[in-house]
């Protein structure tokens, strides 16, 4: 693949094609020589290449080497998900007193904006300083949602390595709108699960769901699920691929009024990796990849399996346009939304 120099830190190369349109695979380099790469199909963050301890620089998230990966890929890794992360309770929800049936995806349920989700779509795209950003276009009733809506999702990637990840969203009719990056991540590079990772999380309480995924309503302590301290995955996960007793909880911040603070910190005490993750959402969704599997050769050769990759996923509530004591998910014409997700990679100091 002949490599196209678009700007003094970004490239590009031709990856393919979907439904009709061009797939190209672009690279943002640092001064450091560290790089992320990321694609137009399904606004997708496909590497984060930083260094370890010792200075080793490695791919730090779950991908695939060639567009065809993503194709086949059904666990949506790396991806931009919309028109709305997670699960809606029975695939509907009532807005200004209408009725609005969803894919039904995910069981009965709808899960990441159904079949005609945002992650299996071609994105345009333009550069920017020490960027990219990639435009969609969703049409009214795609998925069962209402509105036109006009997407931009905008990485950055600097010199700290900081990669940050920024949504805005218009529509022209009244519509449920939460966005996110659903990146795996693997701080030792796939060479161990993330059992021995250690995660800490500014979150006391979770939401209590159903064995579906699907909120109660009902705010709970974190109790057993807690990572108030940093604590070691593997003490919270009981590997049992049968039984899949891993974590998929969404975890409440804090205090949200405040800004630039950490929200959860990942890290990896063989390569001395560390990620610190900022935003502007209300809270996390973290999913220990109980369900990663596949046929596709990855970034580290064999297909990915369960517990290779965590994903912590900033975003709403669940569910929310069923729950109107959540935090609203309403997008209104003339209104803008704006969210944005910081994943700052660095190394433990000693």
């Amino acid at each position: 693949m002949e490599t196209e120099h678009l700007a003094k830190n970004i490239s590009r190369v031709s990856w393919g094609s979907h439904a009709g349109k061009d797939v190209y695979l672009f690279r943002l380099v640092n001064a450091e020589g560290s790089y992320v790469e990321l694609t137009n199909y399904g606004a997708t963050l496909v590497s984060v290449v930083v260094p370890d301890t010792k200075g080793v620089k490695e791919n730090v998230v779950l991908g695939f080497p060639l567009l065809e990966g993503y194709l086949c890929d059904q666990c949506y890794i790396g991806s931009t998900v919309g028109r709305f992360a997670n699960r809606i309770g029975g695939a509907q929800f009532t807005l200004s007193g209408k009725a609005y049936t969803l894919d039904r995806n995910d069981y009965q349920n709808t899960n990441h904006g159904g079949y005609q989700g945002f992650h299996a779509q071609v994105f345009d795209y333009t550069l920017q300083d020490n960027g990219i950003t990639f435009t969609l276009s969703s049409a009214d009733g795609e998925g069962g949602f209402p509105g036109n809506v006009q997407l931009r999702v905008s990485y950055t990637w600097n010199d700290d390595q900081q990669l940050q990840i920024g949504y805005e969203a218009t529509t022209d009719q009244t519509t449920v709108l939460n966005f996110t990056n659903h990146a795996y991540f693997n701080l030792s590079a796939c060479r161990y699960t993330i059992l021995d990772h250690r995660l800490q999380i500014d979150s006391s309480s979770i939401l209590e769901t159903t064995s579906s995924y699907i909120p109660t309503g009902a705010i709970l302590p974190a109790g057993k699920y807690s990572f108030e301290d940093e604590t070691r995955l593997g003490d919270k996960i009981v590997p049992n691929v049968d039984n899949r007793q891993g974590l998929n909880h969404y975890y409440i911040f804090r205090d949200n009024n405040q800004k630039d603070i950490i929200r959860c910190r990942l890290s990896d005490p063989e390569s001395g990796r560390v990620l610190e993750v900022y935003t502007s959402y209300p809270g996390v969704q973290v999913y220990s990849g109980d369900f990663l599997s596949g046929i596709s050769q990855t970034h580290h050769a064999n297909a990915y399996k369960p517990f290779e990759g965590i994903c912590l996923e900033c975003q709403y509530f669940p569910d929310s346009p069923n729950h109107a004591h959540f935090p609203s998910t309403v997008l209104n014409p003339g209104e803008r939304y704006e969210q944005k997700i910081i994943y700052q990679f660095s190394v433990a100091t000693v």
